[in-house]
Formats: structure tokens, C-alpha cells, sequence
């Protein structure tokens, strides 16, 4: 029999409090509508009462026709002298009408003489009567029990206690907390099974933080030992160093440990979750993340990739499109030949064992001088299909000259001539633009655009430049990555040298080949895919 986990998610809340992460009213009904999709159990929206914003929230959420999760409100217990009914916190978890609640108390001893400032028996009170009186207003209660390690470290049977307190006061879950993220597996493992023996019926839950890199290890023993419900956050956003990232937990405990989660079908929408989720928060997507980092199955060594094309999972821990990812050979100065076959075949040529041979030769020796080929792709490309018998090429450079000058009424301006051969036809131009590369980049198109119009819808969206040597000074050997889109299709090509115009004439003219390669393919495919619904 499949054992469940229930996924509670607090990306809404405890993810914000990364530093960098603000996520407007929009952002976060569109996060909830993605964990939603994903097959969550909860959501915790945030903390109302403390914010506009959240309480916001709390109403335009329910004009979603959520389909999986329960939102959950968060909050404290009452205060100290205050009875829940009275305390203006509770109010407004009240006011925000979740069928879930989720209550954070005291645990350890230290918070409550030091910040609390109060008496233990006061704590057992105020954790006791908040969650006895939102039960008896008909909602389900999540006890939070802050700083719990710690907490039955420094003082077990008071820590025990206040459980106690939860559980008499009917709360449905006791979540036990590593709020500091200070605590090794072995001591979550026993502590959580110290509580499962004294409360044997309590439904347990995890809620870790990643301060020792051990969230998600720390999670994962929490439910070996009888938790059953889980919080995190997507990405592991959190304060400090971040959450126990539910990512890489839902990958663990369904595809690794047995344990459902979300949907069987959900889980290829993983990797989806988390890239979107970073997009909204502003960040970029982490590429090395477990399971859905466009890196987690990117193979570079060419003994690696040898051995994946005899049998693919020879190096996979799983199938990456169980989540939603995919597997990528990397072409750099490690790979091997097989690198170069399995990229040949991924762009639909037919190329030989030679070919391969040649092409990594040439790559391997322009890597020591400076390209890198693992981020332009297209720049492998386009060398690939250099060596096709059939391959002619768009246009082939005679000479470019660029001008860089700073005129008395006009200021600095840059000017370039192209002059190519297209055919056997000479083609010369120039053009003006706000720095050499730019006016070399106008140039060139203006030379293509008689004979190819589709440069019209190439756009240079980003232009990189790194100095590889920079104890050299202004003879340091430039890097130039430059990234282009066509409205369908990003990719990214190198040039690299002494001299950055030259290298971004390299990595120019890579870009400008393989986007008319694409052109040409994409209109060849168009014309098949007309003939065929003519036939």
C-alpha cells in the first residue's frame, strides 16, 4: 500500500523572507495557482494582520477554483494576558476565512524567558488556547512548534509539554521545526520518533530550514520516522540560507522512497514549477539545481557520453522527463567524439566518426584560446553543418573596418563597412550605430537583406563580454557570447580574441548562419507540412 505525504508549501510567506524576493498581489495568486496545478496540499498564503498585502491576498484568493490545495492563514498564538478571542492576531486569521490555520508557538525554553518573556506555564496556556479556540470555530489547525530541536535539546520535558498543549487543544498536525537549521539528520530522526512514541495518534509534520545544507536531507529522516506532512518552499527560497527546497522532496520521496505526493501525472509539470516560480520571484533559475536544474542532466565528459550512447542510463539517476527536464550533451575541450555524434544527431545530421574527429579538434584548439563552447550551442552547430558534403555558406567575409570617433557638435559615433560575397556578387555597405559592434552588426544585415530577408527577425537580445587574462591588461584575450532570437528561437554562438571586435565578429556572423539556417528549416518544414495537407 502507497504511503502519502502531504506537501505543505510556504513559498508565499517563509519564501519572501529571502532577501531579494518581493512578489506583488499578482505574483502570488499566480504562484498559488501553479502549486495548485502541481498537487500541493497546502498553500500558506501569509501572515494576515501583519501586511496589506496579505490580506489582500486572503480575498482575491478566493475567486480561484483551486482544485488540490487547502490555503492555509499563518500566524501566533495569542498573546501573553490575552485570551484568543480578544487577541486582535487571531482576529485576523479568523478574518481571513481559510479552512486551514496554521498556529506558531514556543518550544524551547530560551524563547519563552528571553523573548517571550514570560513563564513557561503562561506559553502552555496561550499555545492550549488558540488552538482550542480556532478548532471550536470549525477550522483545521496546523501546529507550528518553533525552534523544537532546539527546544528538546535544551529541555525535553518541557518541550514535550508544550506538544501536549497542541494536541489537548485538538490541533490536527504538530509540524516540529528546525528554525535555526542547525540540527543533524540522526538527531531529527530520533527526536521525531521521540514524539511519534509519546503521541502515537498525532498526525507529525517537518518544517526545516537550510542553514547546514541538511533541509531536505533533515526532511526526508523526519518522514522515516513518522512525519507525514512536509513544509518548504519551490527552490528552497527562504531567509538565511533558504527552506527545505520541496523541488528536490517531491523528487525524493516519490520517485526514490516510494511515497505519493502530488499526482503521478504532476510530476512532469516539476521542473516547469520551478523555473516559472524563479521567473515571478525575479531570480535567475538555478541550473544546478537536483532534478530540474537545466544542468542536472547535462553531460560534458566525453567517457560519460561514450557510455549513454550505448545505454542511457549508464549515467541518469532517473528518466529526466519524469519531471519535465532533459538530458543535454554539453560540446566543450573534455568531450570525446561520441559528444560531438550525439549533438550531430540532436540537430538532425548525418555525420561521420572523421567529421566528429575533426570538428572536436577544432573546437579543443579555439577552446585554448579562449572560446567556450558548453553555452553556444549554436556556434557547435553551425561548425557541424560546415562539414555537410551539400553545405554552402549564406555569405563569406572580404574585409569589415569599424571607425570610432568623438566629433566637436556630435559627440562619439561609430561607423563600420562590411563589404562580403554572396554568390560571386561583392556586396559593400556601411552603417552608423552607438558603439562598433553595433554599427558592425547594421552593416552586415544591411548587406544580407537583399538576398535575405529574414534577418529582418533576428535580434540580438544580450552581448557578453568577459576578459579572460586580465593580468595582461588591454592585450587580455576577450570572451564575446552573444544571444539572439527570432521570435521562435533563442540560441547563443562565441568569438573570442584580442581583439573585441573581431570576437564579436566571430560570434556575429555564427549567429547570423545559424539563424538563417533555422529560417530555411523552419520554412522546408512549413512547405511539407503544406503538401501533405494538400495531398
Amino acid at each position: 500500500m502507497t504511503k502519502h505525504v502531504a506537501i505543505y508549501d510556504t513559498t508565499l510567506r517563509d519564501g519572501t523572507q529571502r532577501e531579494g524576493i518581493s512578489l506583488s498581489l499578482h505574483d502570488k495568486l499566480k504562484i498559488t495557482g501553479l502549486l495548485d496545478n502541481l498537487g500541493v496540499a497546502y498553500i500558506e498564503g501569509g501572515w494576515p494582520g501583519s501586511n496589506p498585502k496579505d490580506e489582500a491576498y486572503f480575498r482575491a484568493v478566493k475567486q480561484l477554483h483551486l482544485q488540490h490545495a487547502k490555503i492555509s492563514a499563518f500566524g501566533s498564538t495569542c498573546r501573553k494576558g490575552v485570551k484568543p478571542e480578544l487577541d486582535d492576531n487571531i482576529k485576523a486569521l479568523v478574518d481571513a476565512d481559510t479552512p486551514v490555520v496554521t498556529l506558531v508557538g514556543k518550544t524551547s525554553m530560551l524563547h519563552v524567558t528571553e523573548v517571550l518573556r514570560t513563564t513557561p506555564e503562561e506559553n502552555i496556556r496561550m499555545i492550549f488556547e488558540s488552538v482550542q479556540y480556532l478548532k471550536s470555530i470549525g477550522k483545521e489547525v496546523i501546529y507550528d512548534a518553533e525552534h523544537f530541536f532546539d527546544g528538546i535539546k535544551l529541555d525535553m520535558e518541557y518541550a514535550l509539554d508544550t506538544v501536549q498543549a497542541a494536541v489537548d487543544g485538538g490541533a490536527d498536525t504538530v509540524v516540529l521545526c528546525d528554525t535555526n537549521g542547525g540540527s543533524m539528520p540522526w538527531e531529527v530522526a530520533t527526536f521525531v520518533e521521540t514524539v511519534k512514541k509519546a503521541f502515537p495518534f498525532t498526525q507529525l509534520g517537518i518544517h526545516t530550514h537550510n542553514d547546514t545544507e541538511l533541509a531536505v536531507a533533515n526532511s526526508l529522516m523526519a518522514v522515516q520516522a513518522g512525519a507525514s506532512q512536509v513544509q518548504g518552499t519551490i527552490n528552497g527560497y527562504g531567509e538565511r540560507c533558504g527552506n527545505a527546497n520541496l523541488i528536490s522532496i517531491i523528487g525524493d520521496l516519490q520517485l526514490k522512497m516510494g511515497y505519493a505526493c502530488v499526482p503521478a501525472e504532476s510530476l512532469r509539470s516539476l521542473t516547469h514549477v520551478s523555473r516559472v516560480v524563479a521567473e515571478i520571484a525575479n531570480l535567475a533559475p538555478d541550473n544546478h539545481l537536483a532534478y530540474v536544474g537545466k544542468s542536472a542532466f547535462a553531460h560534458k565528459g566525453g567517457i560519460h557520453v561514450a557510455a549513454i550512447r550505448l545505454n542511457i542510463d549508464s549515467y541518469q539517476h532517473i528518466d529526466p522527463m519524469l519531471i519535465g527536464n532533459e538530458m543535454r550533451i554539453l560540446i566543450s575541450d573534455l568531450s570525446g567524439r561520441g559528444n560531438l555524434l550525439s549533438k550531430a544527431e540532436e540537430y538532425g545530421l548525418d555525420i561521420n566518426s572523421s567529421v566528429a574527429v575533426e570538428v572536436l579538434e577544432d573546437i579543443k584548439e579555439l577552446e585554448s584560446q579562449g572560446f567556450v563552447f558548453e553555452g553556444a550551442e549554436a556556434s557547435v552547430a553551425i561548425r557541424l553543418h560546415r562539414k555537410m558534403p551539400r553545405y554552402k555558406p549564406a555569405f563569406q567575409l572580404i574585409d569589415f573596418t569599424t571607425i570610432v570617433e568623438d566629433r566637436r557638435g556630435r559627440g562619439a559615433f561609430a561607423e563600420a563597412t562590411v563589404k562580403i560575397d554572396i554568390d560571386g556578387d561583392v556586396i559593400h555597405t556601411a552603417a552608423e550605430g552607438d558603439g562598433p559592434v553595433n554599427a558592425l552588426d547594421l552593416a552586415l544585415r544591411k548587406a544580407l537583406l537583399p538576398r535575405y530577408p529574414q534577418v529582418t527577425h533576428l535580434k540580438l537580445v544580450d552581448y557578453k563580454v568577459r576578459i579572460l587574462n586580465s593580468d595582461q591588461g588591454t592585450a587580455a584575450t576577450t570572451r564575446v557570447m552573444i544571444d539572439t532570437y527570432n521570435g521562435k528561437h533563442t540560441w547563443t554562438t562565441v568569438g573570442a580574441g584580442v581583439d573585441i571586435i573581431r570576437a564579436s565578429w566571430l560570434a556575429l556572423v555564427d549567429s547570423v548562419e545559424y539563424g538563417l539556417y533555422l529560417a530555411e528549416s523552419d520554412a522546408q518544414l512549413a512547405s511539407e507540412t503544406t503538401r501533405n495537407v494538400t495531398i
